[in-house]
């Protein structure tokens, strides 16, 4: 459906606007606030990670679903369900009282998730029509999702410092409720006519199915053991259900994800790259913090500060990215950020018990920061190349569900290496700090192992040929 220039498209951009950003906020808002949940809730870091997995997990794993069902049953009251779920599970976040409950109110705020964040973006382009100011609300969409990740940081510290970690969820709910008011207020219903209403339940369960089984058995496997029947029966169960998902999906008449798509090479290589890119990211901030806060002994609200040396180091690189890629194509920029991605991960491999900002930090997060610019432009740009305009919100989508799934599937192995090296030290007669920096270090390695293995796929698999590839570099930068 062609967008049309609604007279109130510049209000109707903030409604659903706060929303996405509240969904991107929760992401990076709950790191800094993981070890003031741990001592809260009596829980292990190996425990705590199920609170960013369990997110991730439902929201990279439905957004597909979300989408075609925001496109399908309306955009408007779709937005509006998501909202209502992601509302009502930040407040028993907030209230919960011990991990299972919390990771299973983060579980629906992810599905919350999951639905509002595309149908508020197929709302944002059915009220602005091609054109320079659809151009510049993708670009102020783009800057909310970057500047939702900057701010978490620095949020985070700040409302656990001086409110408590409940109220990091707690915030979400009057905004929650404005939003809703005016969105039936303002917001139109839209959806595609004269198409038949064909969903993919079963792909996405089993999609979702998979990746939990898979998640949940690098998970425990330091508790049981990964010669333990039960690691070896998740495992199995993984991978019969990604076989069935793979089955389902050449099978049904409207595929969750149509397979075709992968057949253009580069956005192929692309979405490769976004797994491993999200897999490094959201893990490498997952240990960062529980090494400065439990090792280091820093407040979340010192915590928070410092990462904004890595939140406007991105910021100052990537107009330098942008013009780069726009000059040469996404091939050569990717690969050279994933391997400063790497780089700055094998420097936090070196850090100490007794560590400082200056000398030990601020050189892995300067150069970590280069390596997120040069990524993640290029990596967005590349995962639409040569893709059919009628495909592009799929391909989009497609992208970000892999950025997701790629974090839940990183933070789970980085938090499975690092609890098998810590007990393995404490059981040589380490200290719990030296246990849990050797831990850390194991950690960071394979962290690092994923975005050099990221920027080998981006050398060698990447086409800077493909229609369109060197194309859209400002609104991709928008995205940081």
């Amino acid at each position: 459906m062609p967008g049309t220039n609604d007279a109130r498209r510049w209000l109707v951009l903030a409604i659903v606007g706060a929303a996405f950003f509240m969904t991107i906020l929760d992401v990076a808002i709950v790191n800094v606030a993981l070890p003031s949940m741990g001592r809260s809730l009596n829980a292990s870091d190996s425990s705590l990670q199920w609170v960013l997995t369990a997110y991730s997990l439902t929201f990279g794993g439905l957004l597909l679903l979300g989408g075609r069902a925001a496109d399908l049953l309306g955009r408007r009251k779709v937005f509006l369900v998501g909202l209502v779920l992601f509302t009502a599970a930040s407040l028993v976040c907030g209230l919960s009282d011990n991990l299972g409950l919390l990771v299973g109110a983060r579980a629906v705020q992810g599905l919350g998730a999951a639905i509002i964040s595309p149908a508020a973006l197929s709302i944002v382009t059915t009220v602005f029509a091609e054109g320079k100011d659809r151009n510049k609300a993708l670009g102020i969409w783009g800057a909310l999702g970057g500047s939702g990740a900057a701010v978490g940081v620095l949020l985070g510290g700040i409302i656990t410092k001086w409110l408590g970690w409940e109220w990091i969820f707690f915030v979400n709910v009057p905004v929650g409720a404005l939003v809703l008011f005016a969105c039936l207020g303002f917001v139109r219903e839209s959806k595609l006519e004269n198409r038949e209403r064909a969903f993919d339940p079963l792909g996405a369960l089993t999609s979702t199915g998979s990746l939990v089984s898979l998640v949940y058995a690098i998970a425990k496997a330091p508790d049981v053991g990964w010669s333990d029947v039960q690691t070896i029966a998740l495992l199995l169960v993984a991978v019969f259900l990604g076989a069935a998902f793979l089955f389902i999906e050449n099978r049904v008449k409207e595929p969750i994800m149509p397979l075709s798509i992968l057949k253009v090479r580069t956005v192929a290589a692309a979405n490769v790259v976004s797994l491993l890119l999200g897999a490094s990211v959201f893990s490498t901030f997952f240990i960062l913090t529980l090494y400065v806060q439990q090792v280091l002994g820093w407040s979340a609200l010192k915590t928070g500060i410092t990462f904004l040396a890595t939140a406007g180091t991105v910021v100052l690189w990537s107009g330098l990215s942008q013009a780069i890629v726009t000059r040469i194509g996404p091939r050569k920029p990717m690969a050279v950020g994933l391997a400063l991605m790497g780089i700055g991960t094998v420097l936090y491999t070196q850090v100490p018990v007794h560590g400082h900002f200056a000398g030990d930090l601020l050189p892995g997060y300067l150069v970590y920061a280069a390596g997120m610019a040069f990524s993640f432009i290029p990596v967005s740009i590349a995962a639409l190349s040569g893709v059919k305009e009628e495909e592009a919100g799929l391909a989009s989508g497609l992208f970000n569900t892999n950025q997701q799934i790629g974090g839940a599937l990183g933070v789970a192995i980085a938090a499975s290496v690092a609890t098998s090296r810590l007990k393995s030290l404490q059981a040589d007669g380490k200290s719990l700090a030296e246990a849990a920096t050797g831990g850390y270090h194991y950690a960071f390695w394979v962290l690092a192992g994923f975005s050099f293995a990221g920027g080998l796929v981006a050398l060698l698999a990447v086409r800077d040929s493909e229609p369109g590839a060197a194309t859209d570099a400002k609104s991709a930068a928008a995205t940081l």
